[in-house]
């Protein structure tokens, strides 16, 4: 297999070299032919024979030319011709002659050598081009592909967290109502019993006020119980004392912005921070702190839904109050509050939405005075809202 691989290139260097002797033979007849018509000496076709030869054939052929021609002059064009002796009267100029064909030589070897090292060299360039360029579009390939399936990993995780939010409210509405039909039922039970007690007495033909008067009674009896299961889960949701540990309001509202990215994006909102470096550390129940924030920032992301002629801007805020209070405000650039809408907006069951419930502003202020603060909002003069709520210090709390 190697002796296969060989005979080609052992080929192609026989060629170079009887290219070399072929070249000088041509220079020497052409020379020979000239020399009586136009004098002698014709040795500039010695030259092209060996610049000719170091070119196509390289170094070895074009020093073979180099050698041959000398050879040629000597026994052709010197005197004595027909012989390789040089007359010293000649001597100088046939020393001249093979200086010239050595130095032709060389440069044309140089020049030959150069331009086949730079082909080499670009051509490996190339071929590295190539295949960083492969590389390149590959990795761009796996890059593009995973942000796609990142950016569906985490669609698919804010729209499983939303879902589960909201399974979360059902089951607190639905635990919440059946709790205050069951205990409310069997005192209004009482009440409607009682009232058809009293109706039949006051009914007969001689009144018995003494019955009608205790089952009235009963009645209020039961009506009064009523209230005060009422009461009792009204004070369960507004009242209880929250768990209370330190909370940075800050770390707060940087977490509330990277939960709502996703809902923002979808709506072309852009949410700015405006943190406050030195908000004091308040006291509170951090869950319920963050289930405000988020919910006046869902609302103000739904507001501006709608809006088409200005940017879609929702700005987070925190400001300190001589570190004795923490003020959180959220200002979108939305449709506004009229007057009777700022005047019901804190009243259960009131919403603007089509799928509002209207719970949710009622129980974040709540929330916010079982913190000891308040929380109300605004008109913005150039249009939107701004929510503002504030809450004691840590220090102005231990106080």
């Amino acid at each position: 297999m190697g002796r296969r691989i060989d005979e080609p290139s052992r080929v192609r260097a026989v060629a170079r070299y009887a290219l070399a002797i072929i070249l000088v033979t041509l220079a020497l007849l052409i020379s020979l032919a000239l020399q009586h018509s136009f004098g002698n000496p014709f040795w500039f076709f010695f030259s092209v024979a060996v610049i000719l030869s170091t070119w196509f054939g390289r170094t070895g052929p074009g020093w073979l030319s180099v050698v041959c021609s000398t050879l040629a002059v000597m026994y052709y064009f010197t005197p004595p011709v027909g012989s390789f002796a040089v007359t010293p009267s000649d001597l100088p100029y046939f020393v001249t002659f093979v200086s010239c064909e050595v130095g032709v030589a060389q440069l044309i070897s140089w020049r030959r050598h150069t331009e086949d090292a730079l082909r080499q060299a670009r051509n490996e360039l190339e071929v590295r081009v190539a295949e960083r360029t492969v590389e390149l579009k590959k990795a761009n390939q796996a890059l593009l592909k995973q942000m796609d399936e990142q950016r569906c990993t985490e669609e698919t995780l804010q729209a499983t967290r939303a879902e589960l939010a909201r399974a979360a409210r059902i089951t607190a509405i639905g635990e919440l109502t059946a709790s205050i039909a069951h205990e409310v039922n069997q005192p209004l039970a009482a009440v409607v019993a009682n009232a058809d007690a009293c109706v039949a007495w006051l009914a007969r033909e001689h009144p018995d006020l003494a019955e009608a008067r205790a089952a009235a009674e009963r009645a209020t009896q039961g009506a009064t119980r009523a209230s005060d299961v009422i009461a009792r889960i009204r004070s369960l949701i507004t009242k209880a004392a929250p768990e209370k540990s330190r909370v940075q309001i800050n770390r707060v509202m940087e977490q509330i912005a990277a939960l709502a990215e996703g809902q923002a994006a979808r709506n072309n909102v852009a949410i700015e921070l405006e943190l406050s470096p030195d908000s004091p550390i308040v006291l509170g129940d951090s869950i319920q702190l963050q289930q405000v924030i988020l919910n006046l920032v869902m609302n103000g992301i739904d507001a501006m839904t709608s809006v088409t002629d200005q940017p879609r801007i929702l700005t987070l805020r925190s400001e300190s109050q001589d570190s004795r209070y923490i003020r959180v405000v959220v200002q979108d650039s939305g449709i506004g509050l009229t007057e009777e809408v700022k005047g019901r907006l804190f009243e259960p069951f009131f919403t603007t939405r089509s799928k509002g419930m209207g719970m949710g502003l009622s129980i974040s202020r709540s929330i916010i005075e079982a913190h000891g603060g308040r929380l109300w909002a605004e008109s913005n003069g150039s249009g939107g809202a701004t929510f503002q709520l504030t809450l004691p210090s840590e220090d102005k709390m231990a106080a």
